[in-house]
């Protein structure tokens, strides 16, 4: 089996959990995910089935979520899965202040990740360097923030935020939470994550893992095609001959004037992997699915 599984992660799993689960369920030793989500988010996590783990490094990497921010509390872990750093009532925050400092958060912005985090320095991760009670600095770095609407607002002691935030890949949704609540000095800490997009799947069409285990059981599981979530890249199709020599590490010309990463078919529509095209040059980056 290959290709991909739209999964919707459950709340209190990690992403780990989660591949070792759909390993089991499809007895397959070659399962990968894309876009770790942290155990209290939910929502879109992409899994790859056998050699479709190959094509993860070129799927897309923008992301959208629904997130609930709640002001006036902060915590160890910029989420409601931390210890509380401070608690103060925050009743004279108004929406109309909050709007106004959102949009410092569009666009390309300078973010310090949290200090629980899977990054890593010097060569050990955040999360784990902060449990050993161990200080770090940790670097900033720049993402790009596409668009925050709001959904709601509710106020009282510690008001809370909906917000959908589209984003480019390796923003942290907690950090937002965290420094919005910091312009107000209010304190923010993220109370509820849901990612609805992520590397070109959607919410919508995602499975849980109950759907899943009732459509093996039922004998209807279908993994998504491996180019399905390609579909962010141009295509070419070569003729059978030039097929063959492709898939055997040569390159070839084609005309065309792309230039970058491709799906590469055979003139068939056999999907047969990825090519670098320049100067109508095609260059093979990884080959799926070789002509014998």
């Amino acid at each position: 089996m290959q290709g991909f599984l739209n999964l919707n992660k459950p709340f209190d799993w990690t992403s780990h959990d989660c591949v070792a689960r759909v390993r089991k369920l499809l007895r397959l030793k070659r399962v990968g995910h894309a876009g770790t989500l942290d155990p209290a988010a939910t929502g879109v996590l992409p899994i790859a089935l056998g050699k479709a783990t190959r094509l993860l490094q070129y799927l897309p990497g923008d992301k959208a979520y629904k997130a609930t921010i709640r002001f006036g509390v902060r915590t160890t872990t910029d989420d409601l899965q931390g210890e509380i750093i401070t608690s103060q009532p925050c009743t004279n925050l108004s929406l109309a202040e909050i709007e106004t400092a959102l949009t410092q958060f569009v666009g390309k912005i300078e973010q310090i990740p949290p200090i629980y985090s899977a990054i890593q320095v010097e060569g050990k991760r955040l999360y784990d360097l902060a449990r050993q009670g161990e200080t770090v600095e940790v670097p900033a770095r720049t993402v790009e923030v596409f668009q925050i609407n709001i959904l709601d607002w509710r106020e009282g002691d510690f008001p809370e935020l909906d917000v959908a935030i589209a984003c480019g890949s390796g923003t942290y949704i907690r950090a937002i939470a965290r420094d919005l609540g910091a312009v107000f000095n209010t304190g923010g800490t993220l109370a509820a994550l849901t990612r609805t997009q992520s590397s070109g799947f959607d919410l919508t069409n995602s499975l849980s893992l109950t759907d899943l285990e009732a459509q093996l059981q039922a004998g209807k599981f279908q993994a998504i095609l491996p180019d399905v979530a390609l579909q962010h890249l141009p295509t070419v199709s070569l003729p059978l001959e030039l097929a063959r020599k492709w898939c055997q590490g040569q390159k070839v010309a084609i005309n065309s004037h792309i230039s970058g990463l491709v799906r590469v078919y055979e003139a068939e529509n056999r999907f047969l992997g990825i090519g670098q095209s320049q100067d109508e040059i095609l260059i093979p980056q990884m080959v799926f699915e070789p002509i014998s």
